[in-house]
């Protein structure tokens, strides 16, 4: 399992909060470890899904995934 941090732009409450996490919390073989103001921190199968199948989840959430600048 590997451990992502995904940056959010958008939310501002606690509905903010439950609705992306609903919505990772959705996919298979996800484990939703912390959500909060800006941020998102799961777990998840590499060998199932991919970093843009999260931030797909964000988006349908409605709201965006800062990318890094690596």
């Amino acid at each position: 399992m590997k451990q992502q941090e995904l940056k959010i732009e958008g939310m501002s409450c606690g509905h903010c909060i439950m609705a992306v996490k609903q919505s990772l919390a959705m996919l298979p073989n996800v484990v939703v470890k912390e959500v909060a103001l800006g941020r998102a921190v799961v777990q998840y199968d590499e060998r199932v899904l991919r970093q843009e199948d999260l931030e797909q989840a964000v988006q349908d959430a409605g709201y965006s995934v800062v990318k890094s600048s690596q």
